[in-house]
């Protein structure tokens, strides 16, 4: 059975969609720990990220590199920081997330719940600035 992530990929969920390449795709995360809150999956379905191809894992890499800055102009932080974690989808993927002190990061703190409209202008923002 294909990953929410791959349902995502292939458009039957939809997605606030950041940036795509051929083996890559990142969209917004539905539930965000913060407003600019990006996920980075690879479009091969591969559980364990570490068990991505090493070219893959490169690839993914530099994309999410890529985006974090652009997150870094749209939405005021100090930094971008990165997760994988890995347990809650089994899809390979990295949060990106705005950071202004070490407790952004922590998945343990409720999530965000953002209407449509506030979703589709953090979208804009960042994509204004890839």
């Amino acid at each position: 059975m294909a990953s929410i992530f791959t349902k995502i990929i292939n458009g039957e969920i939809p997605s606030y969609k950041i940036a795509e390449t051929e083996n890559c795709y990142a969209f917004l995360d539905v539930m965000p720990l913060a407003k600019g809150h990006v996920l980075v999956v690879p479009k091969k379905e591969v559980d364990y990220i570490f068990d991505l191809e090493d070219d893959l894992l490169t690839e993914l890499n530099l994309f999410a590199k890529k985006l974090s800055k652009a997150i870094e102009k749209a939405i005021p932080c100090k930094r971008i920081g990165v997760a994988v974690i890995g347990l809650e989808v089994p899809h390979a993927h990295v949060h990106l997330l705005p950071l202004n002190s070490v407790q952004d990061i922590n998945f343990a703190q409720p999530k965000l719940k953002l209407e449509a409209k506030e979703m589709e202008a953090i979208q804009k923002k960042i994509l204004a600035e890839l």
